[in-house]
């Protein structure tokens, strides 16, 4: 992706440009064992693999399997990890017909928000800075995220939409701004260009996007701006002031509107690598 090179991206994105936290662990063994086994965990691309098959339906192992062209064997092993984590769960379900009849199995399905909480635990893990752990955690962690955005987000920036009618929906960023809101009849989702993300009309909260409610804007940095809307947004928990840009990190919730009946969306914004530590070939 061709913003890799772009120095701003590393420094907005890394948090380097804001305020972080730190948590000192300090003897906190538990905490660190945790941590590095959730890692371990997303860290097969095989296992994103997966997510990826079961985000589209559910499945049987052999059907699994087959998507991922691995054994039967190794596939059960694949699957208890993910179950560890709470990301999938097994339901008892019907196989397909055979000429012995039709036999229970165990059918897999991704827990509803389970992406979302992938997205936002690696993006709270990446914006705080924790002192006392081993140098290599982090990098096990950007390689995460870059598995993560790469298998299930196609590699590039993108919102999801967490609660309401367009629960789960995932909307890439796209180069400039993209406008966010609700539908307004009779305009096209594309206007002169500037990329438009339309929200269901059940989040009653948010104004119409001729507005728009607010804006997305990716350049050198990432940004949001809410236009004037007349009831808000808020990033984190945290007002946003009408027509001030702020910068947008991964992991980052914004709602528009209001928390009961607004639109709450999670950022993904993928790891870039640090051009001055490139390696030649």
């Amino acid at each position: 992706m061709r913003h890799a090179n772009k120095p701003g991206w590393r420094k907005s994105f890394m948090g380097e440009d804001r305020a972080t936290d730190t948590i000192s662990v300090g003897g906190e063994n538990d905490l660190i064992e945790e941590i590095s086994a959730y890692l371990d965990v997303l860290s097969s691309s095989t296992r994103l693999r997966i997510l990826k098959l079961l985000e589209k339906k559910p499945m049987d192992t052999t059907s699994i399997s087959r998507g991922i062209e691995t054994s039967y064997e190794n596939t059960k092993k694949h699957l208890e990890r993910l179950l560890s984590l709470g990301i999938i769960r097994k339901e008892a379900g019907l196989g397909r017909e055979t000429s012995k009849g039709v036999h229970p199995v165990w059918v897999y399905s991704l827990v509803p928000g389970s992406l979302e909480a992938i997205i936002r635990t690696l993006g709270a893990f990446s914006n705080l800075e924790v002192t006392g752990l081993d140098r290599g955690l982090d990098d096990r962690l950007s390689r995460v995220r870059v598995g993560v955005s790469s298998e299930l987000l196609g590699g590039r920036p993108v919102v999801v939409v967490a609660g309401g009618s367009d629960d789960g929906k995932i909307f890439p960023i796209s180069d400039g701004e993209t406008r966010l809101g609700r539908r307004d009849p009779g305009r096209a989702q594309t206007t002169g260009g500037v990329r438009e993300i339309v929200l269901d009309d059940s989040y009653k909260s948010v104004t119409r996007i001729s507005r728009p409610h607010g804006r997305i804007t990716l350049g050198q940095d990432l940004t949001y701006e809410d236009c004037g809307s007349t009831s808000g947004s808020s990033l984190n928990g945290m007002k946003v002031g009408p027509r001030n840009p702020v910068p947008l990190r991964s992991g980052d919730i914004l709602v528009l509107g209001t928390e009961i009946s607004g639109a709450r969306l999670i950022l993904a914004i993928p790891p870039f690598p640090d051009p001055s530590t490139k390696r030649p070939g």
